[in-house]
């Protein structure tokens, strides 16, 4: 069995993932996805793999990459139109509302006339985010029609073209924490509280994490919104609405989980390496070994 790791960054992530797959015996071949042409309908040096587990940092890397690869027949770890979904706010929500799972309510505009009419219907304070970012870059608290104004005529102004769509989310009085939970092969595996005085609670922001213990309702609501997604591996945010309870918020394709190992306890990059392995075994015909 042999399998592609594509990345354009090698972080620690994608160490621990490398480290989790020769482990338990899978030979894996790290590939700079900035070095690779492809010359489709040929196959190249991917025809020798089994599967390719994308671990971009770039969105338009990961979408051209496994977009190219799944048309020539090659399994992608999460499947390009996981990706197109998750890593877009607007396209996760409608998906979780489809499947029926709690989640924030939202407006969609796009125009600034009615990305403030959008605001206003929501009230203050309410959420605007771009449609695709991570890390929660550019996600502001609109407190009041003034600041609405203000961010919304900065958006028109100076955004790019992902700024023309204004994605407006209720403002959830979350009790100073979220949660991440981690979904391996359509089961929850794990799931930690990211802590923080700003309302912004992002571990890449400098929220703390620590262990979260899930409950029933939490697990199933993860495992929902995964399948919705159809993501083979997620990383689930959890809001804790006071009024609603859980919310799902949003879903990462290719999840960040160094700090969240030894937080849990769980050897999470195994995990992922041996569902990868799963799905394998279960797509190679009857007789064909390994």
């Amino acid at each position: 069995m042999k399998i592609a790791l594509g990345y354009t960054r090698l972080r620690v992530e994608e160490r621990l993932l490398l480290d989790a797959f020769e482990a338990i015996g899978v030979e894996v071949t790290p590939i700079d996805l900035r070095t690779v042409v492809f010359a489709p309908p040929a196959l190249g040096r991917f025809a020798e793999f089994d599967a390719f587990v994308d671990r971009s940092v770039s969105l338009t890397t990961s979408l051209t990459t496994v977009r190219v690869l799944e048309s020539m027949g090659v399994r992608c770890i999460n499947r390009g139109d996981a990706i197109e979904v998750c890593s877009d706010k607007m396209r996760t929500t409608l998906a979780l509302h489809v499947a029926g799972v709690p989640t924030p309510e939202i407006r969609v505009a796009s125009s600034p006339e009615a990305a403030l009419e959008a605001i206003e219907s929501l009230g203050y304070p309410c959420v605007l985010k771009p449609t695709v970012g991570s890390w929660g870059r550019l996600v502001a608290r609109v407190n009041d029609r003034d600041s609405a104004e203000a961010i919304v005529e900065h958006r028109d102004t100076l955004g790019s073209v992902n700024h023309s769509v204004y994605y407006v989310q209720e403002f959830i009085d979350k009790p100073g924490r979220d949660l991440r939970v981690f979904v391996v092969g359509g089961q929850t595996i794990a799931a930690i509280v990211r802590s923080s005085g700003h309302w912004v609670t992002n571990t890449a922001r400098g929220a703390v994490a620590s262990k979260f213990e899930l409950t029933p309702e939490i697990r199933a609501m993860c495992e929902a919104s995964a399948a919705a997604v159809g993501a083979d591996v997620a990383a689930v945010d959890v809001l804790e609405c006071p009024k609603r309870g859980p919310l799902i918020n949003e879903l990462n394709h290719s999840m960040e989980f160094r700090n969240s190992i030894d937080t849990t306890g769980i050897d999470i990059p195994r995990k992922v390496a041996e569902h990868v392995v799963r799905i394998i075994e279960a797509a190679r015909p009857a007789g064909v070994p390994a």
